[in-house]
């Protein structure tokens, strides 16, 4: 295999004269289509800030929601805690109410003992005694916010009072609570004990 001939100076100079033509019209070419090319940039950039518009507004929507569901949560969190707070005080105010209903008979029972606490001199210190004593237990009682519920001479309401009897009465209009024979207390909006009534027909 024969190998190609190298060619000579003048065939080298013969070629590059057409090469370095070619350059000078694609250099002049170029120039001519520069101010053509930067009208397509210019048209390249209103997408990217069309882009850009989409990202700001999707962020903003994406800001609003996690405003939205912070609040939710921020209220959620602040009725829970009322809620708690709440059943709480219901607890607190319901093992209160049935400690308290534990000494209702020991008041009923220093009443009775004052009734018919003897008008001997000789017993006044006795009787002066279990005042003292009565007195401390209803300050304590009226100090957790029990109190006595008003029945004598009131409507019968059987929220608050329990029949005993019903019984024909001059003196009282019918339906009228005749007399109390076991005071009745509240804590609150909460029923300790109903008074236990005689009522007017």
């Amino acid at each position: 295999m024969t190998k190609p001939k190298k060619p000579s100076k003048d065939e080298k100079d013969k070629l590059e004269e057409p090469l370095e033509e070619l350059e000078a019209e694609a250099e002049a070419a170029k120039e001519q289509a520069a101010p053509s090319l930067e009208e397509p940039q210019a048209e390249t950039e209103q997408p990217a800030e069309e882009g850009l518009e989409e990202q700001v507004e999707r962020l903003q929507a994406e800001a609003k929601e996690y405003l939205d569901g912070w609040q939710r949560a921020r209220a959620e969190f602040a009725n829970y805690k009322k809620r708690i707070e709440r059943e709480r005080e219901e607890a607190r105010a319901r093992i209160a109410g049935e400690i308290i209903t534990r000494y209702l008979g020991v008041m009923d029972d220093l009443e009775r003992a004052l009734a018919k606490a003897p008008e001997d001199e000789a017993c006044a210190e006795w009787v002066a005694g279990i005042e003292l004593i009565y007195a401390k237990l209803k300050a304590i009682l009226e100090a957790e916010g029990v109190e006595t519920i008003e029945a004598e001479g009131e409507r019968f309401d059987p929220n608050y009072h329990e029949a005993i009897s019903y019984e024909e009465n001059d003196e009282f209009e019918g339906g009228s609570v005749i007399e109390v024979t076991q005071k009745g207390y509240k804590l609150g909006n909460r029923i300790l004990r109903p008074a236990m009534v005689r009522v007017a027909k």
